[in-house]
């Protein structure tokens, strides 16, 4: 992308993208909410199923036949990329189903801080001394959640501790592609300077385009894990009208652009616009269904959104002006 004209118009369609990605994947729990005999792992097999066919359909018209002939052939990166999104296709729907729709959306709200970490520890990338504080905060608000949800209901903080489960795998799956990503980059600049591919080890031979297989294996691995758990079935004719909207609106739509918009917009960026899923997730349940937000949720809540804000907002600000974001890899 040019440094011209060009560039605030993609950035700005590019913002608009990803407020759309926010505004369907928010549509989950007050759908969930209006399902009448699917439960459980039912409404995850079903969402995971409807996904797959969806994704399939779209990856092949996208990239043909040859897409799923590398498949077999694909690098660790896509198939750990894929194991990443079962566990957040699977864990989401299953925490809806045992916990208030707001207690899920603000656990998962952490998904930046523990990518953050993990980047830390595995990337080795440097982080600035907000983002260790912003972790701290928000450590502190998820354990306000557990602690006031341990007193009231043992099913709730259950449903906390599965959504756990989403941010951990995010941030495994965001380490895994922001590698891919840089490793992509070092191989361009590499072929452009006439060096070799060995001057860059560990470099898996990936593409960040041919991750989007990852999503569909997410999807399959997701739908066969709980169909044993979802027998037997019992969704009638609207609980598969509103599983395939989830599936397919919801989720392979958004998750399509999601995987394209990485190569587009900063990770601070993006970070804070998936806040806007909190929000508006919180908003449909409370108006679509009656769910009130609980008032550990909203406390909980105010300490992960402040925190995440505080430690991705200068961040924002460099990108935009031009400097190395603090997210940029130690040279080895």
């Amino acid at each position: 992308m040019t440094a011209g004209g060009a560039r605030p118009h993609g950035h700005g369609r590019a913002v608009a993208l990803m407020v759309g990605v926010t505004l369907l994947w928010s549509i989950a729990g007050v759908v969930t909410r209006h399902l009448d005999a699917a439960r459980s792992f039912e409404v995850t097999f079903w969402r995971s199923g409807f996904n797959a066919i969806a994704l399939g359909l779209a990856i092949t018209a996208l990239g043909g036949t040859a897409t799923w002939r590398g498949l077999a052939r694909a690098s660790w990166p896509v198939w750990v990329s894929g194991l990443c999104w079962a566990v957040m296709f699977t864990a989401f729907m299953v925490a809806l189903t045992l916990t208030a729709v707001a207690n899920v959306l603000i656990t998962m709200a952490i998904a930046p801080l523990v990518t953050a970490l993990f980047a830390r520890l595995f990337l080795h990338h440097r982080l600035a001394a907000r983002t260790w504080g912003a972790i701290g905060v928000a450590g502190a608000g998820i354990a306000w959640m557990f602690g006031r949800q341990a007193e009231a209901a043992g099913e709730a903080m259950l449903g906390t501790a599965v959504a756990l489960a989403v941010p951990v795998a995010a941030a495994v799956n965001w380490c895994v592609l922001q590698h891919v990503g840089h490793a992509a980059s070092r191989a361009r600049a590499a072929a452009a300077t006439g060096g070799a591919a060995d001057d860059f080890p560990g470099a898996p031979a990936t593409d960040p385009q041919d991750m989007l297989p990852s999503v569909f294996i997410g999807a399959v691995l997701s739908a066969l894990a709980t169909l044993p758990l979802a027998w037997p079935l019992e969704a009638n004719a609207h609980d598969l009208g509103l599983l395939a909207l989830l599936g397919v609106i919801q989720l392979a739509l958004p998750c399509l652009v999601v995987v394209r918009l990485t190569r587009v917009l900063p990770a601070p960026e993006l970070a804070l616009l998936s806040l806007l899923e909190v929000l508006f997730g919180v908003a449909w349940a409370w108006l679509g269904a009656g769910e009130r937000p609980p008032s550990t949720a909203l406390a909980g809540g105010a300490l992960v959104l402040g925190a995440l804000i505080a430690t991705e907002a200068p961040a924002l600000r460099r990108a935009r002006g031009g400097e190395t974001p603090a997210g940029r890899p130690i040279p080895d």
